[in-house]
């Protein structure tokens, strides 16, 4: 989850919530071809349609290396969440919607024994690193009923009986925080694919009696570079994420392991940051970047 996270596209989704829609939606059945309806919906699968109320997801999975010549080499498990809430906004240009506001943890897992890594020997370079988790605060988004094009925003839902999905590619191409000034030039551009998919029972997801979905199921799959704290260099290869998981009721419901790695490391991962947070978003680029920085700051200096 830039992990987006299930980084960005557990929020990245183009959705509003007109703040006459809400009182709409508690007095009829939700029509998903309709675009005003299925912005309601993407609300209440994104958060809630209370203002400030917190959702949490979570899921779990693997990660793979990928090298030309070589068998795909599973290099660790992991285990995410992400917390987040919601709050209605008038946009002068996306119209009247909502904010998202999120934090999330990514943990880096052995293969085997499913502990939480706090080094990892590199199979290819010979060399023990240090294992750098996700923890991305903020990851935060705006959205309207008009999409960044000037269009209206369309339906992102689709049907098979009483099931209901929605589904997100989101290629990613763009400068890499942790790159020169010539990256056009000779190379560096920071490069990745996430992919999304969202199930639900559409009964409660239409019904006039729900805020909220809240048995979600999710799954996200990424496609990306080696990761900085992995200290590959420019070696050939990817990686390849694939996990799945769910809308979980609360913190508490959250996997054991991860749960107890956030009290211990992450305490402010059990709350999704103000809803008028300011911040710039981070991605787990530029907070490998802040880590490195700010080490450095507090590094004794040398006579």
């Amino acid at each position: 989850m830039k992990l987006l996270t299930l980084r960005t596209i557990l929020i990245a989704t183009a959705v509003s919530l007109c703040s006459g829609l809400a009182a709409q939606a508690a007095t009829k059945t939700l029509d998903l071809n309709n675009p005003a309806d299925a912005l309601i919906a993407m609300r209440k699968l994104q958060c809630h349609l209370d203002d400030g109320k917190p959702a949490f997801y979570a899921w779990s999975g693997e990660v793979f290396a990928r090298r030309r010549g070589e068998p795909d080499k599973k290099l660790f498990k992991v285990e995410g969440m992400n917390v987040r809430a919601c709050k209605t906004v008038d946009d002068p240009k996306l119209g009247k919607g909502f904010r998202l506001v999120s934090r999330e943890v990514l943990v880096y897992l052995d293969p085997v024994t499913g502990q939480i890594l706090r080094r990892w020997a590199n199979p290819w370079t010979g060399k023990e690193v240090e294992v750098l988790h996700v923890a991305n605060d903020p990851v935060n988004n705006s959205f309207g009923s008009i999409g960044r094009d000037g269009k209206p925003t369309p339906s992102a839902f689709t049907s098979m009986g009483n099931a209901a999905f929605v589904s997100f590619t989101v290629p990613l191409f763009y400068p890499n925080p942790l790159a020169g000034e010539y990256q056009v030039q000779v190379g560096g551009t920071y490069h990745a694919t996430e992919m999304f998919n969202f199930s639900m029972p559409k009964d409660k997801l239409v019904s006039p009696k729900t805020k909220s979905v809240d048995d979600a199921v999710i799954s996200w799959t990424r496609l990306s570079q080696w990761l900085p704290w992995m200290d590959m260099g420019d070696r050939e290869g990817i990686l390849y994420f694939s996990t799945v998981g769910a809308r979980v009721p609360d913190f508490d419901a959250l996997p054991e392991t991860l749960k107890a790695e956030i009290r211990a490391n992450y305490p402010i991962y059990t709350d999704a940051p103000p809803l008028d947070d300011p911040r710039r978003n981070e991605t787990s680029w530029t907070y490998y970047k802040k880590v490195m920085e700010e080490r450095r700051a507090s590094a004794p200096k040398a006579n």
